[in-house]
């Protein structure tokens, strides 16, 4: 598994540990949005190295940056809508719309959404639970609270 989809897994194990979604969501209605600056960049310079010899199958699957929602949907089994943005820098807005139209105009009960990014040694990773039915004393989602989330 490349570094990208290792950093993805253990943010979302992070954020869902004490979230208590599973089992109480049918598993299409859980969503994940992630964006990064990047791309898979980091498994794509693996990947050209191994061309040099013999290209390696293992390494091309990880040079798609969406690949890291389809390890997080594995491992926990959810199979709602799913989107990867490439975006030169964490774009709030963006994810506030986007998260909002999938609760909104989608059928999605929760939705995974956040930045995952990784070259090198250099990584980030924040994300965030959004659920429809959200309980009173949670602050309300809107672009400020993903900004303070992600600084």
């Amino acid at each position: 598994m490349d570094k990208l989809s290792k950093l993805g897994i253990l943010a979302a194990d992070v954020l869902l540990r004490d979230a208590n979604i599973i089992g109480k969501h049918a598993p299409e209605k859980v969503g994940i949005v992630l964006s990064n600056a990047n791309a898979s960049l980091d498994a794509d310079v693996k990947y050209m190295e191994s061309v040099k010899a013999i290209p390696s199958p293992a390494l091309f699957v990880y040079t798609l940056p969406n690949i890291v929602i389809g390890e997080i949907s594995i491992r926990y089994g959810f199979k709602g809508e799913n989107a990867f943005f490439v975006q030169p820098v964490f774009d709030a807005e963006w994810l506030y719309f986007y998260t909002q139209d999938l609760l909104q105009h989608r059928q999605l009960d929760v939705v995974i959404a956040g930045w995952v990014d990784v070259v090198g040694d250099d990584y980030q990773a924040a994300f965030f639970l959004v659920q429809k039915n959200a309980a009173v004393n949670s602050e309300p989602f809107s672009v400020q609270t993903i900004k303070k989330l992600y600084v």
